[in-house]
C-alpha cells in the first residue's frame, strides 16, 4: 500500500517558533520513540474535510509545546486512521469511538488519552458525551418507528458508532430483528451530513446520526430542526478519542497531553475549541470506552 505520507499536507504556513525542545535520551538507553516530526489525522467529517484551516491554532500550540514539526494527513475513511495509526505512519489522531476499540483490539500501542466536553445544542446535551438519533421528516408522516417499517434506512458506514454499531446493537435489539429484515433496503451514506440530507431530500425514508454531526447540519442551515421527527435516541456515548501511540517517549506523551488539557487556557485557540462546540478538553481513559465494546460484543454477527 502507498504509504499515506504521500498524502500530507503540509502546515508550515502555520507553524511557529517551536519555543520548547524535547531532549532525545541517549540512543543505547532509549525504547521509546521521539521522533523529529508529528504526523497528526483525524476522522473524515464535515468539519474535517471542508474547515482544516480552523486546527491551525491547535497546530501551532502542539508544536509550541512539543518542540515537534506537526504534518498533517487527511485521510478518506476512518479505517484509514486507524491503519495509518497501527503503522506508525500517524502517531496522534482522532478516532470515532468504535474506530478506538477496532484499532485498540488489533494493538494496545494505540492510547487514548482526552476528549471535549461539548456545549448544549440543538440536539447535544452539555458533557462529554453524544448520543445516536434516528431521525425522519415530518412531511413524511413516518413519525413512529413501526411506520418506518419496509422503509428504506441510512447508516453512515461501517465504522461508525452512532452510525452502524449503535443502531446494529442496540435498536435493533429493541426491534427483535436485523436492519436488514425490518427494513426493505439499508444503504451506507458516508457521512453524518450526508444522512441527514438524504432523510431531507427523500432518498432515505430514516436515518441515524450522532446528535452533535447533526447540529452541525443544521447550524449550517442545511436543515431545520423544526422539520424532523426524532423516533429514537441510543444511550450517551463517549465523545471522539483523542490518541496517540504508546510506544513515544512519556515526556512527549506529556506535552501533547497537557497541550489539549490546558487550551482553554489559551486565547489563540478560542476559534478552534468554538468549531467543536466545546470550552475544554477533558482526561479519559480506556475504561471510559467499555459502553462502546458491550454494543460491540452484542452486535449480530454476519
Amino acid at each position: 500500500m502507498k504509504s499515506p505520507r504521500s498524502h500530507l499536507l503540509s502546515l508550515s504556513a502555520f507553524a511557529v517558533v517551536a519555543g520548547l525542545g524535547l531532549a532525545a535520551a541517549p540512543a543505547e538507553a532509549q525504547q521509546c520513540k521521539n521522533p523529529g516530526a508529528l504526523v497528526f489525522s483525524i476522522i473524515p467529517t464535515e468539519e474535517s474535510t471542508q474547515e482544516v484551516n480552523l486546527y491551525k491554532p491547535l497546530i501551532d500550540r502542539l508544536k509550541q509545546k512539543t518542540g515537534k514539526k506537526i504534518e498533517f494527513y487527511m485521510p478518506t475513511s476512518y479505517s484509514s486512521v486507524v491503519e495509518a495509526l497501527l503503522n506508525g505512519w500517524v502517531q496522534l489522531g482522532v478516532l470515532g469511538p468504535e474506530s478506538y476499540v477496532i484499532a485498540k483490539s488489533k494493538d494496545p500501542v494505540i492510547e487514548v488519552f482526552a476528549t471535549y466536553k461539548k456545549r448544549k445544542g440543538h440536539l447535544q446535551e452539555e458533557g462529554p458525551g453524544y448520543r445516536s438519533v434516528l431521525l425522519t421528516t415530518k412531511a413524511s408522516g413516518i413519525d413512529g418507528v413501526p411506520k418506518l417499517k419496509g422503509k428504506v434506512l441510512g447508516l453512515v458506514e461501517p465504522a461508525s458508532t452512532s452510525g452502524d454499531l449503535v443502531p446494529r446493537a442496540l435498536f435493533a435489539k429493541e426491534l427483535n430483528a436485523s436492519l436488514e429484515d425490518y427494513f426493505s433496503k439499508v444503504v451506507y451514506t458516508g457521512g453524518h451530513d450526508l444522512s441527514t440530507l438524504a432523510v431531507k431530500e427523500g432518498r432515505v425514508d430514516g436515518a441515524f446520526v450522532a446528535t452533535h454531526r447533526f447540529d452541525n447540519v443544521v447550524d449550517r442551515g442545511l436543515v431545520k430542526l423544526e422539520d424532523l421527527n426524532v423516533l429514537w435516541k441510543s444511550p450517551v456515548i463517549p465523545q471522539d478519542p483523542f490518541v496517540y501511540r504508546s510506544d513515544l517517549c512519556p515526556d512527549l506523551k506529556n506535552a501533547i497531553r497537557e497541550t489539549f488539557l490546558s487550551l482553554h487556557d489559551a486565547p489563540e485557540t478560542k476559534k478552534f475549541l468554538d468549531n467543536l462546540k466545546t470550552d475544554r478538553f477533558v482526561e479519559m481513559n480506556d475504561r471510559d470506552y467499555d459502553v462502546v465494546r458491550a454494543a460491540e460484543a452484542s452486535k449480530p454477527k454476519k
